[in-house]
């Protein structure tokens, strides 16, 4: 058959996203994914050097998506089919551009894992993630904001005279645009995919690129990569070089290219020569599975394991569902590391060629205890399937493509690459980004842009997203100090690191403000970065108390009735009073942390991470047995972070009995 891409849906049980979280990302992320500095002076010059580059301290300007439950319901999900005789690749523009599906059509293999669930959990930059496929990621260490998110996409000629999905998106924590196109030569066992990153701006920016392709693993599934040695990073804030094949950490001596010979998750970052080949491959008992392939660029290979213990077969079950075959990741990025970040100059960009397909290689030679025989069997079987010349060829035939308009467009991203275009009248051949793309969310920074005001909302509804880029914060600089725009100009600052700067734009803000709340949280975060946790706990009770006062007014109700009748206000009401019950208990102040709670909507109440704040509650107050008794009766915190161990710990303050299954998932030896 000639290779095809067409629409399609993909029906499946589905956990909704929920309402993005409207409070600004103003704490410093939780990322596991850091270097101590006494561990870092220990690294290559080099690689120190990247992992120091512009780390990112906040997921501005992106909100957080939080709002999302456990509770799964039959969805149809747009997606995308790109088809030729061999191979079948199933995309979700809707989510990221994540493939979903790779089907080898001669063999009936299922080329990488297919998720069977849709299932966020609290792993991305900004929150909501989910596992499977092969997704695209860009932007900073760590899971893509983009996770959950739209891109763009299109028909787009391909170099073979057939047809390419383009799929592209603005990126906007380093406010760069991206591209991928996807296309399937006619008899082709292998899908090319074409990357490129463009830095519009007349500065250098950090660029960051990993490829993740979660693979089934088995109890003989072996990973392979052309390297001697390996950066293993175990979430202990440390990176430290180990031979491969891997022995375990702990020296019991576990070969960790097979991922469910580890008992903890971890990440080994493959060192690959320079002059080798750049490839990884995720192979079965048999010797068949997946190989990724690129031109040189995308220098870096890894491999994440879950491991064999109990919390990273947790994870396994959270993110998909029981009975299911777990995974393994196996990635392909431009610098050696993930904690690292790469320069772009100014008009500059960056491009290459990755290769997604099935290999055969011997059974014996991939699973000896030879490494040297091991990875010269994939790699000469690499090289009969798919030559290293053949991948340079396909990417020196697909550059003039890349700049080729897209045809019949298929899916719709955000309006932010619009805003910008509009703003700096960039020219971005091959990925267009129209002004009717533009949309409620980006309306006021076009008035802003156009008159140097933002508009001023009607009623006390919660600001919407902030932007903090330079040239935003500039023109908020320069704008009429409306309360609305110091709250916006203070968000800005605090971004670019000028802290005191943004508690001033804060406090004058609060003089004048008829909605108090947002500007009292800030200056809330502000106290708790600072050190001040006193200081911190009273301005959020004051911010949630006027909260309370602001949705009373909204709904004509009396002062003291609980927060959030409608869907935009509960969403408020969860997220401030999370932060503000955080903040009370840290310092003790259990009498008003209840009074909290007690005003919080009950079906805010019911949720799996109030009633673990409740447990705290309880145990703050001295009422142990009660909060036990809510651990014994079950209950799931959705958005439980990566790498997150709160839940043993209140547990251990509990009973000095073992933490029970179910709410273990520590990612680390805690002994």
């Amino acid at each position: 058959m000639a290779t095809t891409v067409r629409r399609a849906v993909l029906t499946l049980p589905a956990a909704p996203l929920g309402p993005e979280n409207p409070l600004p990302a103003l704490p410093t992320l939780d990322e596991a994914h850091t270097v101590d500095e006494r561990a870092r002076k220990r690294l290559p010059a080099d690689m120190a050097r990247q992992i120091g580059y512009a780390p990112l301290r906040t997921p501005l300007p992106v909100r957080i998506l939080d709002g999302y439950g456990r509770e799964r319901r039959e969805t149809d999900v747009d997606a995308v089919v790109i088809e030729n005789d061999r191979l079948r690749a199933l995309v979700l523009p809707g989510l990221g551009g994540r493939i979903h599906s790779l089907h080898h059509k001669p063999t009936g293999r299922e080329l990488v894992y297919r998720n069977p669930v849709f299932q966020p959990a609290s792993f991305a930059l900004n929150g909501a993630w989910f596992s499977g496929g092969i997704e695209w990621n860009i932007g900073a260490t760590g899971h893509t904001t983009l996770s959950c998110a739209p891109v763009h996409a299109a028909l787009v000629p391909a170099p073979d005279g057939g047809e390419m999905l383009r799929l592209w998106e603005w990126e906007r924590l380093r406010d760069l645009p991206f591209q991928v196109d996807l296309w399937l030569p006619d008899g082709s066992d292998f899908l090319y995919t074409g990357v490129r990153i463009r830095n519009p701006h007349e500065r250098t920016a950090p660029v960051y690129w990993w490829s993740n392709i979660a693979v089934e693993e088995g109890e003989r599934t072996r990973v392979l990569a052309p390297a001697e040695s390996a950066w293993h990073f175990g979430y202990e804030h440390e990176l430290r070089e180990v031979p491969v094949p891997v022995p375990d950490p702990g020296g019991a001596g576990a070969d960790h290219t097979y991922p469910l010979r580890a008992e903890f998750p971890a990440d080994y970052f493959y060192d690959v020569p320079t002059e080798a080949r750049k490839w990884i491959a995720s192979l079965d008992e048999r010797g068949t599975g997946l190989v990724q392939t690129s031109t040189d660029t995308l220098r870096g290979r890894k491999l994440f394991l879950w491991g064999a213990g109990r919390g990273g077969r947790n994870w396994q079950r959270w993110l998909t569902e029981p009975g299911t075959p777990g995974y393994a990741e196996i990635q392909a990025g431009l610098a050696r590391t993930q904690l690292e970040h790469i320069p772009l100059e100014a008009d500059g960009e960056l491009s290459w060629l990755e290769a997604y397909g099935p290999l055969t290689a011997g059974p014996e030679a991939v699973h000896s205890a030879d490494w040297d025989r091991a990875r010269a069997e994939v790699t000469d079987r690499l090289e009969e399937a798919l030559p290293r010349a053949a991948v340079d060829a396909a990417y020196a035939a697909w550059l003039p493509y890349a700049d080729t308009e897209p045809a019949e467009r298929l899916a719709t991203g955000s309006g932010w690459g619009a805003l910008e275009v509009l703003r700096a009248g960039y020219k971005l051949p091959g990925t267009p980004f129209d002004e009717s793309t533009l949309g409620e969310e980006q309306a006021p920074w076009v008035e802003l842009l156009t008159s140097g005001m933002l508009p001023v909302p009607d009623t006390a509804v919660p600001p919407g997203p902030t932007l903090v880029a330079p040239h935003w914060r500039d023109m908020l600089e320069t704008a009429l100090d409306e309360p609305l725009t110091e709250y916006h100009l203070g968000v800005a600052q605090w971004h670019a690191g000028d802290l005191a700067q943004a508690v001033r734009s804060w406090e004058r803000g609060l003089r004048r403000a008829a909605s108090r709340w947002p500007l009292l949280r800030c200056l809330a975060v502000a106290d708790q970065q600072g050190g001040h946790p006193h200081r911190a706990a009273d301005h959020y009770a004051a911010a949630f108390d006027l909260l309370c006062q602001d949705v009373a007014g909204d709904a004509g109700a009396e002062r003291n009735d609980t927060v959030g009748s409608d869907g935009a206000w509960t969403a408020v009401a969860a997220a401030l009073g999370r932060e503000t019950l955080d903040a009370l208990l840290a310092v003790d102040r259990t009498g008003e942390a209840r009074g909290v709670w007690e005003r919080l909507p009950s079906d805010v109440r019911r949720g799996g991470a109030f009633l673990f704040a409740e447990a705290r509650l309880l145990a703050a107050e001295g009422e142990r047995e009660a909060a036990r008794a809510l651990f014994e009766a079950g209950f799931e915190v959705p958005d439980l972070r990566e790498g997150a161990e709160t839940l043993g710990e209140v547990w251990a303050g509990l009973t000095d009995e073992p933490l029970p299954d179910a709410y273990e998932f520590r990612m680390r030896s805690t002994g």
